[in-house]
């Protein structure tokens, strides 16, 4: 859940909270992505490191990144006014998307929200990721090509992005039992968010 420091008195919150109860009776779903802008562009990247020309190099790195988020916030519109069809009439300028305005969230396995990798494996199954798009994860669940972009759809009215923060030896054993891991397998992917050594 989350823990940093916030403005105002709002409770700390965890992505299931956005989602109902298993015992509600509700019918409620989440959804998944991964978009890519990436393919090629190694190829062109080399091209141009071979002319020495890291101007250009850089500008197609940062473009193809760009591109892919672009096309992150398109889809996730898509769904939100077409798809799922939860806001139908929304018309946002780019000030207010930029703000994020919009109803819903679509975190990242390896982000703030959710800062366990070991998520992607997940929608890479749900969408035949590598199969349909070719995008492909590395041993440690980086995704290549390295312009892509995955994650999850909230579409919950009150679901906001937020940073779970520094996680405590409990929080860490706790997650390892429910996940079946051992605690040095929790603390290897969690690495970057532990609040404690584990050596």
């Amino acid at each position: 859940p989350q823990q940093n420091d916030k403005r105002g008195t709002g409770p700390n919150l965890a992505l299931a909270d956005y989602l109902a109860p298993r015992d509600s009776g509700r019918i409620d779903w989440i959804g998944a992505f991964c978009v890519t802008a990436g393919h090629g562009v190694a190829d062109l990247v080399a091209t141009y490191e071979a002319d020495h020309d890291d101007y250009n190099a850089i500008l197609a790195k940062a473009l193809a990144d760009r591109l892919a988020e672009s096309a992150a916030e398109w889809l996730h519109r898509h769904v939100r006014t077409a798809s799922w069809g939860y806001a139908p009439a929304e018309q946002l300028d780019n000030d207010a998307l930029i703000a994020e305005s919009y109803q819903g969230i679509r975190p990242a396995p390896g982000y703030p929200a959710c800062p366990d990798h070991t998520g992607k494996p997940v929608i890479w199954s749900l969408l035949d990721v590598q199969e349909r798009i070719g995008v492909q994860l590395t041993e440690s669940h980086a995704m290549w090509p390295a312009a892509s972009v995955s994650g999850w759809y909230f579409a919950h009215p009150e679901a906001r992005y937020f940073g779970v923060g520094r996680l405590d030896r409990d929080q860490v054993g706790d997650y390892a039992r429910r996940r079946g891991w051992t605690i040095a397998e929790a603390e290897r992917w969690l690495a970057p968010s532990l609040g404690y050594d584990p050596a």
